[in-house]
């Protein structure tokens, strides 16, 4: 059965006449009538009880006509689908999460989403470190990740959206909570909470350095997984941590948050694969850079993922 072949006894069906619905099909009537007698045979049953003057529906064809029109709305509605995926208007978007990035960040991304692409579905896998993003990313796991650079695999495109400074997070009833700032010398015999060496993490890298360049090594007294937890096990008076200045979104009593003028600065980038080619990477990709999102502004984001691929191409 073809489908033409269902538009035609449609259009038969609503006219109640071939020479009209030949009209209106834009065709000549001999191959409707001998469509629709093609469709009958087909099916073994009669559609159109025919006289001279007008044809009526059998009540096999009165039945065949509502399943007709459902089948053809089904296919129009498949095909729409289709298009929008295929244009990147539609369709879900999975992206992976570094922990900090959800108080400031990720509220943004999500709005220009919802106003910008409001067919696209963000798919959020919260709580991954950039190792375990990268490793995602080149897996297929997630589509976008918003991580902290460097990143250290091959084929895999960033920007950076955010740069903060490492602050000091310490529990309210810490002798140095009064101070305006405090340098990272001053650090020298705290006990820190840090991220678990096993995750890689780069915010951990930038602590470690900062601590080298002030002439001592940092004593991890906790080990984490996730910047909530840190904040929480501060406020615990556990420790002291350094950590992304956006991790003073999170309202918690009984934490202080002090500048720490000497201590490195991290970044926050929006990462992705250099050979994804998706029409809905491309129009997030442009959305955030007609929004200002990424900082590099003189850089287009969209023409570097092309480059990378010719690179990775030839």
């Amino acid at each position: 059965m073809e489908l033409r072949h269902l538009r035609y006894f449609v259009a038969v069906a609503e006219t109640r006449h071939f020479g009209r619905a030949a009209t209106r099909l834009n065709m000549a009537q001999p191959p409707l009538s001998q469509a629709i007698r093609q469709l009958e045979a087909e099916l073994g049953a009669e559609l159109f009880a025919r006289t001279t003057r007008q044809v009526q529906l059998t009540s096999a064809g009165a039945a065949f006509y509502e399943d007709a029109l459902r089948i053809l709305k089904s296919i129009e509605d498949a095909a729409r689908r289709a298009k929008r995926l295929a244009d990147g208007c539609h369709g879900v978007l999975r992206l992976g999460l570094t922990g900090s990035a959800s108080y400031r960040q990720l509220p943004r991304l999500a709005h220009i989403v919802k106003r910008d692409l409001p067919g696209v579905e963000l798919e959020i896998h919260p709580d991954m470190l950039t190792p375990a993003q990268e490793k995602s990313l080149l897996g297929n796991g997630i589509d976008v990740g918003m991580l902290r650079p460097p990143t250290r695999e091959d084929g895999i495109v960033h920007r950076t959206i955010a740069r903060e400074p490492l602050v000091l997070v310490l529990p309210a009833n810490h002798p140095l909570a009064g101070e305006t700032e405090v340098g990272m010398a001053q650090l020298r015999a705290e006990q820190f909470i840090m991220y678990s060496a096993s995750l890689r993490s780069v915010v951990n890298d930038a602590v470690v350095r900062s601590c080298l360049a002030a002439g001592f090594y940092p004593h991890c007294a906790h080990e984490i997984g996730e910047a909530s937890i840190q904040v929480a096990l501060v406020a615990a008076g556990l420790g002291v941590a350094l950590a992304p200045a956006s991790v003073q979104a999170i309202p918690l009593e009984g934490v202080v948050f002090l500048p720490v003028p000497d201590a490195e600065c991290v970044e926050l980038a929006l990462a992705w694969r250099a050979d994804d080619e998706s029409p809905l990477l491309r129009n997030l990709l442009t959305a955030l850079a007609a929004n200002d999102v990424f900082i590099c502004r003189d850089i287009d984001a969209i023409d570097d993922t092309e480059e990378t691929r010719e690179d990775h191409a030839s």
